[in-house]
């Protein structure tokens, strides 16, 4: 007989899931790939039945009116993740029911800072019976596993002492050109694929294209957020999810507008309907992002399972002002590769009073601009240091109120 999992277990699995879906249906629309869509078709499958039974492990549990009370915190939490893992499914259905992407959103997507790509391990390859840790895959190609696929197994967040196997398949994060490294790393062919077109003048599909593109990435970094804000009790970074739930609204809004004014140029309109469909997708990963702060916004701190399901991802968000004269002052974020230097990923650049989601690795830093990234603990005194932010360890905002409660 199967044992029972605990709730941290399906609730690690169920947030991993619906993460990794999120990542690969994008991916999916911007290579216009049906076997990375029937990924999260099966993934999706996954996260529905680790939620029934985290529905079912917590009725159980629930023996007082204090634990219901806890636990409710809990199912909250699961209802946004089903929610995330849902549009993830709508936006992968886009590419398997055909609904039309325009040629130009694909393009944008593919040369996106970074991108997510699946890679299986084939028979002759480079990769078979080596730890992660001894092939160094982000230092050669800066690409980072953020999931292995075994058969019907999952490996999310894979270690360094993981070994890999022939027939594994590789999901992974970073530039577009580390696809081609790791592809013939695994015994496959380089896709090659071909720079954007220029354009001559932006049209109002461009228009459009844009605030998709933008669109997207904000539903990226309010689930990066909206978890960061809970492990961490910290009610600005549940504002600045709010701030972005805001924006995606508003911008939703600007992209039909653009939408209904590309479809009288277009002999046929047909193909802007998926991106209205990413578009209301990408919105409700957003509403379900700003859905979970609600959980700190509460009388007393959520359950401890919750810190404990969070915890386990190993990654926290950090800030960090770059500093005249830094390493990080008048560079772009591709000169300086943070990602492999640091671990970090960074996933907005405030600057004054402007936001830049999932910035370009093209965007270049100035002094005085604000980084969130988000990436190991120990990668945030790295990611500092390149930023020449002085301020001692705990004086970074999102630590404010941990400080706070520490005083009373």
């Amino acid at each position: 007989m199967k044992s029972r999992r605990t709730v941290k277990e399906l609730l690690v699995g169920a947030k991993d899931a619906a993460e990794l879906m999120v990542d690969l249906a994008y991916a999916a629309i911007y290579f216009g790939d049906e076997s990375l869509a029937k990924e999260v078709l099966r993934l999706e499958d996954r996260v529905d039945e680790l939620l029934i039974d985290l529905r079912a492990v917590c009725m159980l549990a629930a023996r007082t009116r204090e634990d219901a009370d806890q636990l409710a915190g809990v199912l909250s939490l699961a209802v946004s993740i089903e929610g995330i893992a849902d549009s993830a499914e709508d936006i992968a259905r886009v590419v398997l029911k055909d609904l039309g992407i325009p040629t130009e959103l694909r393009d944008d997507l593919r040369h996106a800072t970074e991108i997510t790509a699946r890679v299986r391990v084939r028979e002759e390859n480079q990769l078979e019976g080596a730890s992660l840790r001894d092939l160094g895959i982000p230092t050669r190609t800066g690409m980072w596993l953020i999931a292995i696929r075994r058969d019907v197994d999952w490996v999310y967040g894979p270690k360094g002492d993981e070994v890999l196997r022939e027939g594994d398949v590789l999901f992974l994060q970073g530039p577009r050109e580390g696809i081609d490294e790791v592809r013939q790393l695994a015994g496959g062919t380089p896709r090659e694929l071909p720079p954007p077109p220029e354009r001559a003048k932006l049209s109002n599909l461009d228009r459009a294209v844009d605030i998709m593109v933008e669109l997207k990435d904000a539903s990226e970094v309010a689930v990066g957020l909206a978890y960061s804000a809970i492990l961490l009790q910290d009610v600005a970074l549940a504002t600045e999810v709010g701030v972005i739930e805001d924006r995606s609204d508003e911008l939703f809004h600007q992209l039909e507008g653009w939408v209904l004014r590309a479809a009288a140029e277009l002999e046929d309109p047909e193909e802007l309907r998926g991106m209205l469909h990413l578009a209301a997708a990408a919105e409700r990963i957003v509403d379900s992002a700003q859905s979970m702060c609600r959980i700190i916004e509460d009388d007393g701190p959520p359950h401890p399972i919750i810190a404990a399901a969070l915890t386990e991802a190993d990654e926290i968000v950090a800030e960090a002002i770059i500093a005249a004269g830094s390493a990080a002052d008048g560079h772009s974020l591709r000169e300086l590769r943070l990602h492999t230097a640091t671990g970090m990923e960074v996933l907005a650049i405030q600057r004054r009073d402007r936001w830049f989601y999932r910035p370009r690795s093209t965007r270049q830093m100035e002094a005085g601009d604000r980084l969130l990234a988000i990436g190991p603990e120990e990668g945030a005194q790295r990611l500092r240091d390149v930023c020449g932010d002085q301020r001692p360890e705990g004086e970074e905002g999102w630590h404010e109120r941990a400080d706070e409660d520490d005083d009373d």
